[in-house]
């Protein structure tokens, strides 16, 4: 299954910490970590010092907790343990679908369903409150979208149309998570 990934299986760059300006770049491949850094400095020592980089093989980065506590300090704790998880051979493989893929398979999911998959990431959450993803949910209640509804949908947005028009059919009269949210919000000062 591990041959389906990508060669890069995972990449970020930020600048470090403060005070420090330096540029990092951190790239997983299937088989070795790269580490890059470029020193970014206003004092004369540090001008023209050439970028630095390092490779290693993944078992070698498990055991290597100096190079964990770096990566840490630049890019957190998060990122640390995805990287322990994937030199571990733990793939996320859903995370790593095309968004064509995925909205396909969410089109099967119940709306609660898509509703909790959307709080695991920012992908995710991306994907589950696109405007895709709620017009075919609206189409799965309905024959077929007139010309009234898609203007509807242009004001309101589909996830709008289906918690107001469909949601309550297929649920009875209980009100829906996203809708209390709305006059939670609105009710507000």
């Amino acid at each position: 299954m591990a041959s389906l990934l990508d060669e890069i299986l995972f990449e970020t760059a930020g600048q470090g910490p403060p005070p420090s300006k330096d540029f990092y770049q951190f790239c997983i491949t299937q088989k070795e970590l790269i580490w890059r850094w470029w020193k970014i400095s206003v004092r004369t020592e540090f001008r023209g010092t050439a970028p630095g980089e390092i490779k290693m093989f993944h078992h070698d980065f498990l055991n290597d907790s100096k190079m964990q506590e770096q990566l840490a300090a630049v890019f957190g704790t998060r990122i640390l343990e995805y990287t322990l998880a994937l030199c571990q051979g733990h793939f996320d493989y859903l995370e790593r679908l095309p968004d064509r893929l995925l909205l396909k398979i969410l089109s099967y999911m119940s709306s609660q369903d898509i509703g909790c998959l959307s709080q695991t990431s920012e992908r995710f959450k991306k994907i589950c409150n696109s405007e895709e993803i709620w017009k075919q949910t609206v189409m799965v209640h309905c024959d077929m979208i007139t010309e009234d509804m898609e203007m509807l949908a242009k004001a309101m947005g589909w996830k709008n149309i289906f918690f107001k028009f469909y949601y309550k059919q297929e649920h009875g009269n209980m009100a829906c998570p996203a809708e209390e949210e709305d006059e939670a919000n609105t009710a507000s000062p």
